[in-house]
């Protein structure tokens, strides 16, 4: 998302959406994302703009990515944009046999045998990325989000911002996991994802730190003690600086000082826009609120980062069914008991905060309620499976995700 203009805090909002690209009949992961770009620009590129929307690839060639290049101030103005999006690039892919696959990790590619990265463009910034932390594995290859870009016009409602998101992040796995399966597999975690992603880059630690950043109160404090130290630990590693951007932090929500925005990306890509953006609208709604001091004074050096990291420990374990037994938090949430699950939690906050004044799109409200009653995409997905992970069965319940892409529907089990 580019910003031709500094934006006010909540005047605002930037979606990415990934998916992957996969062969219509056996679903295993195509790298086709140039040809398919070649063959909707007319020309080799990387970025394609369609109005007010624009697909790119990042990284890998199985991987494409569709956002809103401009914010736009109403979240529930982006699901039907999308959907047709995601259709019309269907209808093209259709050509080269393929189709766009949902959830935040292919459940049975091999990335070490089927990953491609990006040839052209930025391949000097993806083969330095390969170089250092070889980017042939499930936390580079594998995974599909969706980012949340959240503006700040000054230094004041950065911190503020910052806070507020640090508070909530841990518990988005809960609402947002889709990848319990990976390698054919149950992998014991219902955001598989992000347990890759967190260990993704463990030759410099410090470019994903714990996940949750750090708390900072300004803008030099946040360059100082996150941006600083992960430029001098990878320096050894990439002496010629091409990865020296603020873009190289890979934690769970990242400052981007370039465009005045602080991008949320421990989100799971979902089964449908729709179900993507009710997610963002919650998560959006419930930092507004922090940010507000709804439920108590916001603290921007609140919560230790081991402790809210610990929290999001248990939610990518467990998603709704994890146990937050951190009173300070919930104190902060508006929640009277010292200990919840946290699928009870999200229930509360989106009953507070969620309206239809909030959200106008129905569809996004009975999105959340799907999520709410039924679990997260990942608990959905396991309960398809019903214990029986063959080949045959992988393949039917993700032909039938691959599906409720298509038609932008929810995918609910009976």
């Amino acid at each position: 998302m580019t910003s031709p203009a500094t934006l006010a805090v909540f005047s605002g909002y930037g979606i990415e959406l990934e998916w992957m690209i996969v062969d219509s009949q056996s679903l295993a992961v195509r790298p086709i994302a140039h040809q398919l770009l070649r063959a909707m620009a007319g020309r080799d590129t990387s970025d394609v703009d369609r109005g007010p929307l624009g697909w790119s690839n990042e990284l890998v060639l199985h991987l494409i990515e569709l956002k809103n290049t401009k914010p736009t101030p109403a979240l529930d103005a982006l699901p039907s944009a999308f959907q047709e999006e995601v259709r019309s690039v269907n209808r093209t892919l259709a050509a080269f046999g393929c189709r766009l696959m949902p959830t935040g990790m292919h459940p049975w590619m091999n990335p070490r045998a089927e990953t491609l990265l990006w040839p052209s463009g930025d391949a000097e910034i993806y083969a330095t990325f390969d170089r250092i932390f070889n980017c042939r594995s499930h936390g580079w290859a594998n995974l599909q989000s969706m980012h949340i870009n959240l503006p700040f016009s000054e230094d004041l409602q950065f911190a503020r911002l910052h806070a507020a998101i640090r508070l909530v992040l841990p518990l988005l796995p809960a609402l947002a996991a889709s990848s319990p399966i990976a390698d054919g597999t149950n992998t014991g975690f219902m955001d598989y994802r992000l347990e890759v992603y967190r260990l993704n880059a463990s030759p410099v630690p410090s470019v994903t730190g714990q996940i949750i950043p750090e708390a900072v109160d300004s803008r030099a404090d946040y360059e100082a003690n996150i941006l600083a130290p992960m430029y001098r630990e990878i320096a050894p590693h990439d002496p010629a600086g091409v990865l020296r951007h603020e873009w190289l932090n890979s934690r769970g929500a990242i400052a981007r000082f370039d465009r005045n925005a602080i991008e949320i990306r421990l989100a799971d890509t979902q089964e449908c826009p729709h179900a993507n953006i009710a997610i963002a609208c919650a998560m959006v709604a419930v930092v507004k609120a922090l940010y507000s001091e709804r439920w108590a004074r916001l603290d921007g050096h609140g919560m230790a980062t081991e402790s809210l990291a610990g929290i999001l420990l248990a939610c990518i374990r467990d998603a709704d069914q994890a146990i937050i037994d951190a009173p300070e938090l919930l104190q902060s949430l508006g929640w009277r008991e010292r200990r919840c699950r946290a699928g009870e939690l999200w229930a509360h906050l989106i009953d507070a905060t969620v309206s239809e004044e909030v959200c106008r799109d129905a569809r996004l409200r009975d999105a959340l309620r799907v999520i709410l009653e039924n679990g997260p995409l990942a608990r959905r997905i396991l309960r398809a499976m019903a214990g029986d992970y063959s080949q045959s069965r992988l393949h039917e319940v993700y032909a039938r995700l691959c599906e409720c892409l298509e038609e932008g529907q929810m995918f609910v089990v009976a």
